[in-house]
């Protein structure tokens, strides 16, 4: 596993998933961030979500994260670098998808607790956060 950072797009995998967005047709760009959703979220419980799978959830999780409000762009070196369609309507397949990823068994999450995890978990929280809504009146407090 080539993996040289924290963040959604710092693996090789992250970055392959990534490229292979940028290769599809706009049109298509959304359905290929579902897919990489999908597959973790579809799994049984009781079998294990490999660690790649897992990347390429984390990824597709920060892309739909990126476009949400208090999101960080994607603009890394190793993100997409084709414009992205709306893909704010998977924010709670992205939630669903990022909970499978760190819940047993998930090779990525195990590889992660045998070193110093700890960053990673932190990331990946920072993640779900973005793309759970936020409660109304947090949404609107200059109405108030």
């Amino acid at each position: 596993m080539g993996t040289w950072g924290v963040g959604p797009f710092d693996s090789d995998t992250a970055a392959d998933f990534c490229a292979e967005v940028d290769d599809v047709a706009m049109g298509e760009r959304e359905q290929a961030v579902r897919t990489a959703l999908v597959r973790a979220v579809d799994l049984p419980d009781d079998v294990e979500l490999d660690a790649c799978e897992a990347e390429r959830a984390v990824a597709a999780a920060a892309l739909v994260a990126a476009q949400c409000p208090g999101g960080e762009s994607a603009d890394s070196v190793y993100g997409p670098e084709e414009p992205l369609p709306d893909l704010t309507g998977l924010r709670g397949l992205a939630v669903q998808a990022l909970g499978r990823v760190l819940t047993e068994p998930s090779e990525l999450y195990e590889l992660w607790a045998e070193s110093d995890g700890g960053p990673w978990v932190a990331e990946v929280r920072r993640l779900e956060n973005v793309l759970l809504p936020q409660p109304a009146g947090e949404q609107l407090g200059f109405l108030r």
